[in-house]
């Protein structure tokens, strides 16, 4: 029976939503997070960790903090990890070191002192391009623009120099990584699923599709597209949008993300499975600007639209949630409109320091933006 768990960055934006869920269900939650200052404001503690949650502030990559964290402990759920796709493409060292090796000093450790359920945290960068469509109805996994295509502002996927529609990507569309974040996700899960079996661990590995909702890391510039786009207008600044701002993404609400953690934790159908874990829809992330801009109440500040591309990017991209919904009854139950609201309310109390101009202009010197 599993009581007590254990999860990795437990302290961010989607592991406090994760906490407050198994603690409400009866579980006791053991915290283990590095507090990252380009995710915590301070060293502290955060204000919004539940005083249920034992917290022990150390590395993933340090085998005795990871040693300490799992005593006693029934399952552990893996959310350590940096996090940003453009980030990815100029400090590959560091995220390898965090998302790879953190990784694997937690599955040597588990090779000790096994668990009974394991959670990986992976992502819908994996799939690189998600599924698409010719127009005879032919599906195809995109390649890869090229760099021709996208100097060109050419942004719309082909194939033989015919336009693709996008289509729900399936778990079983074959990995393309178009980014060093893209290839530690992979990786992640790999670990995860391949010590899992070699151990006796059940795992289980979730692709998190775009996560929004209170808590997000408002001043970290490289990961989640709304609290970016949320930094910028709280400073009377636009959201900056790449490319034409006509790229599709899902947006789903942290607390179905949480729900999704949960069903993984109690179902003996997810072991040794994959699962894609977002909303079904798809949005333009233009539209998802100027639906944030009307929310906060900034009508007047409209989108910049910069008709520039990032390496790493990707064009569409958008979850079939059917696997996970048929093995384990996995639903959202938060809509955007009620979500985007929610986010809005939280997002009036907050300040944040905008530092998307720095971001950009780092990738800029490495020739990462076009």
């Amino acid at each position: 029976m599993i009581e007590r768990v254990l999860v990795t960055g437990g302290a961010g934006f989607i592991g406090s939503h994760i906490t407050d869920l198994l603690l409400s269900n009866n579980y006791s939650v053991i915290v283990l997070d590095n507090l990252s200052p380009q995710i915590h404001r301070g060293s502290s503690r955060p204000d919004y960790l539940s005083s249920e949650a034992e917290l022990i502030v150390g590395d993933v990559r340090d085998r005795d903090s990871v040693e300490r964290a799992l005593l006693g402990v029934d399952a552990v759920i893996h959310l350590a990890a940096c996090v940003g796709v453009g980030q990815s493409m100029y400090e590959m060292a560091s995220y390898t070191q965090v998302n790879d090796v953190g990784t694997a000093v937690l599955m040597e450790a588990l090779a000790c002192n096994p668990v009974r359920r394991l959670i990986c945290a992976s992502s819908m960068s994996v799939y690189g391009e998600g599924l698409a469509q010719r127009p005879e109805g032919t599906q195809v996994a995109p390649a890869e623009r090229t760099a021709q295509q996208l100097r060109s502002g050419r942004w719309e996927l082909e194939d033989d120099g015919v336009a693709l529609k996008p289509l729900p990507t399936p778990e079983g569309k074959q990995p393309s990584l178009s980014s060093v974040y893209a290839l530690n996700k992979f990786c992640q899960e790999r670990l995860c699923l391949i010590a899992g079996r070699a151990y006796g661990i059940p795992a289980v590995a979730l692709r998190f599709f775009n996560v929004y909702g209170p808590r997000q890391a408002l001043s970290n510039p490289y990961t989640g597209v709304l609290a970016i786009f949320a930094a910028r207008l709280l400073n009377g600044r636009p959201p900056l949008v790449f490319e034409d701002g006509e790229q599709r993404r899902d947006f789903v609400h942290v607390r179905d993300v949480a729900t999704a953690c949960l069903l993984a934790l109690k179902s003996e159908a997810a072991v040794g499975e994959v699962f894609n874990v977002g909303s079904g829809e798809s949005r333009s992330i233009r539209s998802v600007a100027e639906d944030l801009s009307r929310v906060m109440k900034r009508d007047d500040i409209k989108p910049h639209v910069t008709s520039k591309y990032r390496a790493g990017d990707i064009r569409h991209c958008y979850a079939d949630i059917r696997k996970i919904r048929d093995r384990l009854g996995f639903a959202p139950h938060i809509g955007f409109v009620q979500g985007l609201g929610e986010l809005a309310g939280w997002l009036s109390e907050q300040v944040a320091e905008d530092r998307v101009d720095r971001a950009t202009a780092e990738l800029h010197e490495r020739g990462l933006v076009a």
